[in-house]
């Protein structure tokens, strides 16, 4: 759970677009002699954090969406503080946002850091003393700030403008080549079979949300020699999808793969562009378990805290909030991390505080050298972020006004300890039965994904473009399977799994995929009769 990994190949794009999104509101209400008003353009600023695996013209409207969700949230917050004092009240309503900002980030699959930041941002507000004439004003700030921050997310797009879509193409070319590497039908292969088509899966993602230009069309081939990678490793040299990936760095033109002398494997993109996602409240639908967990986590977390005579709740309640993941076996790892990572986060504020207590600048620049360090350290182990986050927001608290760093560090301490133990018996007292339920559904999903391409192999001359969609519909309920199963594993209290039916059923879904990809002739030197004879088996 504490190990540390590798840090993410775009570690330094939230850690210096954080730091370009708060630097200015902060500096500016410096020299204005308001640093007290330091939290409302935070709020806003901290939304340059999300979409930067995003093409800039979805990154748009992502951050768009964030800036308001961020708003809204903060409107309901202030709202409250403004109209009542009583701390059960508050807590009960952090409580809610936080459920709704969980099942919302998780729906739209908005990516980190997800509903913590937002949960954060709201709950703090509604401990934040507020009159309602000041709300408006408060509010105006904040929608500054998300307008800075949309600006600095948007604007590496001026001289990389298609460097989400070649880093997530490079990402699954490495994956496939990692995979076509990986020798015999061990667990070793399997992992690596399913993380290259979760790789190929989220560049098809990437590039689909990309607008339709060039050099996009050209990232779609590299994609498809990751897809037929994955579904014939054998037949794969690992070496030339390294070389592409590797070309891909930079701003240098997209290699074109010599073998591919058409389009006609990119018949399905059409098809699937014109496929609209299920509609929200569908998808908020199998998210109800955890929405329920996060509520009552959080609001049992917050009156536990009152309870012992915390004064400031919500960090109890953001302790519960930021640890429900898909599952009870990750939602543990997660506890376990975010205490280790407060607890050392303490000891970092206890080091850091006499630096900090200079100088209101002093104290400004120390807050700004913990954003960057936070998002330059968690992608390596969430822990790890922690111990960056726990002093910045420890020190946010002393924009107003310094106060008792021993109480401080030890209200922190209650407040984390209070928030992992409660939130984590919440989760286990809140069962997800839905796991179970999702996982047959997944299961026959990708079994008649996978008779379909059966039955299009079995014809002598298929539609245009009929194979392409059925094979790229089969890879994604592949994906989408192994996605479920791992999720519903790590959950307890539920019927047994059916994993010999998941096995089975990924390993024909992966024959049906090499077939389909040798009956399209994608494979040069391989017969097209190949592909019928491997479907029969």
């Amino acid at each position: 759970m504490l190990r540390l990994g590798r840090p993410s190949d775009i570690w330094f794009k939230p850690a210096l677009s954080v730091i370009a999104a708060v630097a200015p509101p902060n500096l500016i209400l410096l020299a204005l002699g308001r640093l007290d008003l330091a939290m409302y353009t935070m709020a806003g600023s901290l939304c340059a954090l999300y979409a930067h695996n995003r093409p800039y013209a979805a990154r748009a409207r992502v951050l768009a969406w964030v800036v308001l969700g961020m708003t809204a949230g903060l409107a309901v917050a202030l709202l409250t503080a403004s109209l009542t004092s009583d701390a059960a009240v508050l807590v009960t309503v952090g409580a809610l946002l936080a459920a709704a900002q969980k099942a919302l980030c998780d729906a739209t699959r908005l990516g980190p850091p997800a509903n913590v930041v937002l949960t954060f941002i709201s709950s703090a507000a509604l401990f934040t003393p507020q009159s309602l004439g000041q709300v408006p004003g408060h509010l105006g700030l904040a929608l500054a700030a998300g307008a800075w921050a949309w600006l600095i997310g948007m604007a590496p797009g001026l001289l990389r403008p298609h460097g989400p879509e070649r880093r997530a193409t490079a990402h699954a070319l490495n994956a496939a080549a990692a995979h076509a590497a990986t020798d015999g039908p061990g667990d070793g292969h399997a992992r690596t079979r399913a993380a290259a088509a979760a790789a190929v899966h989220a560049a098809w993602q990437t590039l689909l949300a990309a607008r339709a230009t060039e050099s996009r069309r050209a990232l779609e081939r590299l994609v498809v020699r990751a897809e037929i990678a994955l579904a014939a490793p054998a037949d794969t040299d690992p070496k030339r999808l390294r070389d592409w990936a590797r070309d891909l760095r930079g701003t240098g033109p997209v290699p074109h793969p010599g073998d591919l002398v058409d389009d006609d494997e990119l018949l399905g993109v059409d098809a699937e562009l014109a496929t609209g996602r299920p509609p929200l409240w569908l998808r908020l639908g199998p998210l109800a378990p955890i929405a329920a967990r996060t509520a009552l986590g959080c609001a049992l977390a917050g009156y536990a805290s009152l309870a012992v005579g915390v004064g400031r709740p919500y960090w109890a309640l953001v302790t519960a909030a930021s640890l429900y993941q898909a599952n009870i076996t990750l939602t543990w790892s997660r506890g376990v991390q975010r205490v280790v990572g407060n607890l050392v986060g303490v000891l970092a504020f206890a080091a850091l505080v006499p630096l900090a207590h200079l100088t209101q600048a002093a104290l400004v620049l120390v807050c700004l050298a913990l954003n960057f360090g936070a998002e330059a350290l968690i992608s390596r182990n969430y822990w790890l972020g922690s111990v960056c986050v726990t002093p910045m927001a420890l020190l946010i608290t002393e924009f107003a006004q310094v106060q008792d760093s021993g109480r401080l560090i030890t209200e922190r301490l209650v407040d984390t300890l209070v928030g992992a133990v409660v939130g984590f018996v919440a989760a286990v007292a809140v069962t997800n039965r839905r796991a179970g339920d999702r996982l047959g559904h997944a299961l026959t999903a990708a079994e008649r994904a996978r008779e379909q391409a059966a039955r299009l192999l079995a014809e002598p001359r298929p539609a245009a473009g009929a194979l392409e969609s059925a094979r790229r519909g089969l890879a994604a309920a592949l994906v989408d399977l192994r996605a479920t199963a791992d999720a519903a594993s790590g959950e307890w209290w539920q019927r047994a799994l059916p994993e010999e039916r998941v096995v089975a059923a990924e390993q024909s879904g992966h024959r049906t995929l090499a077939a389909t990809v040798r009956r399209q002739g994608l494979l040069l030197d391989r017969d097209a009769s190949t592909g019928a004879e491997d479907v029969r088996r």
